[in-house]
């Protein structure tokens, strides 16, 4: 029988109808403005005392508290009914707990429970439409040059005793590597040979308490290689380890000469993106010092894991940017560890250096900058109020203090760490890549959601207003199936959010844009589908046989058009950024949707409405 649908076709269409309106549904409730808390370090957990503690400051502040609740990996997030009240709330509660944890400022969702356990969540939304939280990060570049002339002055020493020239340490001066020698002859010496097996410095020589003194300062040249070389190893790294992270459309890029710029939009564990890309996460492996050691070549660190200190000589062998890979793992007791790569030059300094210092200890050292905050009076508007102010502390602390076993390459581990939460973190750092110099948090603040919201306003609005006069059109030309049309258009928006939904695909201001063309697509299937209908009716064929020819011949010119308009969407995606991508990707979506909902949603509401019935004349 002509225009009849197989039972089980009915079936499939009312089930991925039904399943579409199960996952965009999360998208009809709105989140709520939210302050995360999480630890400093991962063996930091939030429990119910710091929330109730946290609840009780911001009461007392006049801050209203909408719910308190603990969330994954030891987090805490503090629901509150005011966006206005975030930057308020964040301050309060960082005071109440202190350098100890890292709160930012979230979005929370408020999906029901139920949809939750379908696996069903709203759309991600784009910083033009959610806002987000805007981090300013400096680079720090005279601890960039430290590191670098500590690792320089490592490989001067090592060839200088390497070739049997005797010198004397000085204290850098004005970051220059100071050596002394008894005699202007060996100075020489030492110099033909720095000048031959290094070209980055700059050499020149004075006299010092009866010393012959050579002074290695780096090249303006080097110098500005090396300011680049940090801001650029950092960008990447900030890249990195916001992609580690499965933050959605961020925003990462370089300002100015030694400024990085991450915008983090909609809702993300901004809390967790905050402590990662605050770490330095930096490495220095160093010798352990021999019994005997002058003060002046040795320096005393703590280990993290309890009250015992050791001393480790000054020179580096390695640092952390030389680590291209670090995987988190088990040793055969069961104790956490992370399994390191080095790249070229630092497995080959790595192997050098300890090629000839088998049975002597050497420690791995973990750096971090500790952001210190105290809060000063400052008057305000007239009203005194704590003003809170922070810097940041350098602190160096041992990881790890083995004795070598045999000589190291470019594969070794470490070990000594303080659970599985730390060594999958310091991998997860590691591995993002290694910072080139530690990186301050200059600046912090939300960005625009009042504009966010006017746009999500004027995006629906549009949207809507498209809707209603496609809709109208459509009636107006086609009556009955125009109507038919609309109810499958609709049809066709609730699948395309659904199809959003679950794959994480984010919602941008261009993207609303593809919305409302994918509704101009969706109904332009019927319109072809319709007047082939109609041609057909007036060459004199009955109303069944019009229908179902109308359908069919119709198909293939719709096959060909969202083929045509698929592929410029896919060149869109694969060459544009940002918008452009958030685009191409609402297009796609749309075409996919709009061939099922034009094509099988329309044959299956004019086949239940029409199909087997004795219908003379047509009204379309």
């Amino acid at each position: 029988m002509l225009n009849k649908y197989p039972l089980w076709k009915y079936a499939l269409i009312v089930l991925v109808l039904a399943v579409g309106f199960i996952y965009s549904a999360p998208n009809l409730y709105p989140d709520d403005p939210a302050v995360q808390i999480s630890g400093a370090s991962s063996a930091l957990q939030v429990n119910q005392a710091d929330l109730d503690r946290v609840s009780k400051a911001l009461v007392d502040a006049g801050i209203t508290v909408k719910g308190a609740s603990l969330g994954e990996k030891g987090s805490g997030l503090i629901r509150l009914n005011n966006q206005e009240d975030q930057l308020p709330a964040k301050d309060v509660v960082r005071k109440a707990l202190g350098d100890d944890y890292v709160v930012a400022l979230n979005l929370a969702q408020t999906t029901p429970q139920w949809l939750r356990n379908l696996g069903a969540s709203p759309m991600k939304l784009g910083l033009d439409l959610s806002g987000g939280v805007h981090f300013l990060l400096e680079v720090d570049m005279d601890k960039a040059m430290s590191a670098r002339m500590k690792v320089y002055e490592g490989e001067v020493k090592t060839l200088l005793r390497k070739e049997r020239i005797r010198y004397r340490s000085l204290p850098q001066q004005d970051g220059a590597v100071m050596l002394g020698f008894s005699d202007d002859a060996t100075r020489e010496q030492a110099r033909a040979l720095i000048r031959k097996n290094f070209n980055d410095f700059d050499l020149t020589t004075s006299e010092r308490n009866e010393l012959a003194v050579l002074r290695l300062a780096l090249t303006q040249a080097k110098v500005a290689e090396i300011r680049e070389y940090s801001i650029k190893q950092n960008l990447t790294t900030v890249r990195n380890r916001v992609n580690e992270l499965g933050v959605a459309e961020p925003l990462v890029q370089r300002q100015g000469a030694n400024r990085i710029v991450v915008e983090l939009p909609g809702v993300q564990d901004t809390a967790e993106a905050k402590r990662i890309l605050g770490k330095t996460a930096n490495l220095e492996f160093r010798f352990g010092a021999e019994p005997g050691a002058s003060k002046a070549t040795t320096e005393v660190f703590e280990f993290r894991e309890g009250n015992r200190s050791a001393a480790v000589e000054r020179g580096l062998i390695i640092t952390g940017d030389q680590v291209t890979d670090a995987q988190a793992s088990f040793d055969e007791h069961g104790r956490p560890q992370v399994n390191i790569r080095l790249d070229g030059h630092g497995g080959e300094l790595m192997s050098r250096a300890t090629r000839s210092n088998v049975g002597r200890s050497m420690a791995v050292i973990f750096i971090e900058q500790k952001p210190v905050t105290r809060y000063v009076k400052q008057t305000v508007n007239g009203v005194e109020k704590d003003v809170a102010v922070q810097s940041f502390q350098e602190e160096k602390k041992i990881i790890s203090l083995a004795t070598i076993q045999s000589p190291l390459g470019s594969q070794f581990r470490i070990t000594g760490l303080n659970g599985q939460g730390e060594s999958s973190e310091l991998a997860l750092l590691l591995r993002a890549g290694g910072l080139a110099a530690p990186m301050y948090f200059a600046e912090e603040r939300t960005i625009g959601p009042s504009l966010g919201a006017d746009n999500i306003t004027k995006g629906v609005d549009a949207s809507l207003w498209g809707m209603l006069f496609v809709s109208l059109f459509i009636i107006a030309i086609y009556r009955g199936f125009g109507v038919i049309a609309t109810i499958a258009l609709a049809g066709n928006m609730v699948l395309l959010l659904a199809l959003m939904s679950l794959l994480g695909a984010t919602l941008t201001l261009p993207g609303i844009a593809g919305i409302v063309l994918t509704m101009g697509m969706a109904v332009d299937a019927n319109v072809l589908i319709f007047s082939r209908i109609r041609e057909e009716l007036k060459s004199g064929m009955s109303v069944q046989r019009a229908i179902h020819e109308g359908f069919n011949r119709a198909y293939t010119a719709i096959i060909d058009a969202n083929l045509t308009s698929l592929l410029v969407g896919g060149i869109l995606f694969a060459m544009g950024t940002g918008p452009v991508k958030g685009f191409a990707v609402t297009m796609s979506l749309g075409i996919f949707t709009s061939m099922f909902t034009a094509v099988m949603v329309t044959r299956a509401m004019v086949n239940l409405t029409c199909g087997g019935r004795d219908i003379k004349k047509l009204w379309v």
